[in-house]
């Protein structure tokens, strides 16, 4: 199975990739929201939000808008960016962006309107590779639906996906007002792997998908260590990949944890023997120290606190007084000042510093 870093707001930028990669990185990393029209009138930040660094060849470009055409159109302007493809978010759920007409709204408009999204960005890309010979990917994050979503409409909007272009659908399964609280239903994802292997099925209304597609379901939602890892790949051996978002802010090593475990569970197997594995230590002090260096590297003077504070509001929970520590941090108002609270913090907390992680 494929591990992927998922979109997410404030994160998933360069400097947070930087330190993923310090630890062998991952297959795939979305990037966070790139803004199609923010994108198409050159807005400031822009460049920033459109680096692939370090890693361009695993970017995954997700795109969010409320209009087909506009999404399109900045989809012309990624596509040569390089990368493995192109994402539309149809599953946010941020009240504001809802609002607007984009992320999860995209699940609750006519299904002809979210049909001539998909269609309009798989042209722009099969023009593209008509053009240039190489191929870029199209795919769709999104969730359940609304809170009174019914399997037909779930599985029926997976398959308008997959008929229009979609070639990889990536399922976080919960509704829209569910929060993190709620225990995902990883069985839906599962179904839809199922069913679009298939390539056909009663809850798409019958209509098959063209001869040979081929769409890979990838399954969001509560990987947090190697125990749900399996959980997960248990419950849904016929999903391509796995995506792990918060999780990977609190422990950037988690992606490296989890392909030592899976090598570890295939190496014992052949072996018929539970062998121990050398464990890795990670330097946290270290690791914090790299990110605040990396932001100041690849982000603006205006994202530095905000970044800081959305990477520390999880990595803290590393600490054993993760309260004091994570107060203290998400009040620091330059990079600097963050240094010296870490600083101060391992001094103080020294058996904190190396954490014994896999």
């Amino acid at each position: 199975m494929k591990l992927i870093c998922a979109p997410m707001a404030t994160l998933s930028h360069p400097a947070f990739r930087v330190i993923i990669e310090k630890f062998g990185g991952c297959d795939e990393y979305y990037t966070e929201m790139i803004h199609a029209p923010s994108l198409l009138h050159g807005g400031q930040f822009e460049k920033y939000y459109i680096n692939p660094a370090p890693v361009p060849q695993k970017i995954v470009w997700q795109l969010t808008g409320k209009t087909a055409e506009s999404i399109a159109e900045a989809a012309k302007l990624i596509a040569p960016l390089g990368g493995i493809g192109i994402d539309l978010n149809m599953g946010c759920c941020a009240p504001e962006i809802v609002r607007s007409g984009a992320g999860i709204a995209w699940m609750q408009k006519p299904q002809s309107e979210t049909a001539a999204l998909v269609r309009a960005v798989k042209r722009v890309l099969e023009e593209y590779e008509a053009e240039t010979g190489i191929h870029r990917r199209l795919s769709v994050k999104c969730r359940l639906g609304d809170e009174d979503f019914t399997d037909e409409q779930f599985f029926g909007f997976a398959g308008m996906l997959a008929q229009n272009g979609a070639e990889q659908i990536a399922v976080h399964p919960r509704t829209k007002k569910e929060k993190y609280r709620e225990k995902p239903r990883w069985h839906y994802a599962q179904e839809l792997a199922q069913m679009l292997s298939g390539n056909k099925d009663e809850r798409t209304n019958g209509t098959p998908l063209e001869s040979g597609t081929e769409v890979s379901v990838i399954v969001n939602g509560d990987v947090h260590d190697a125990q749900s890892f399996c959980a997960v790949r248990n419950a849904c051996p016929a999903c391509a990949g796995i995506m792990i978002g918060r999780a990977a802010v609190q422990k950037p090593w988690i992606f490296a944890e989890l392909q030592k475990h899976a090598a570890h569970r295939q190496t014992a197997q052949e072996n018929s023997a539970d062998e121990q594995t050398e464990r890795t230590p990670v330097d946290l002090l270290q690791l914090a120290m790299d990110f605040i260096s990396a932001v100041e590297a690849y982000q603006p003077p205006e994202f530095y606190k905000t970044r800081l504070q959305r990477f520390f509001a999880y990595f803290c929970d590393n600490l054993s007084f993760a309260h004091y520590a994570k107060t203290r941090l998400l009040n620091a108002k330059t990079p600097d000042e963050s240094r010296t609270q870490l600083t101060e913090y391992f001094e103080k907390v020294p058996l904190d510093r190396f954490r014994i992680s896999f």
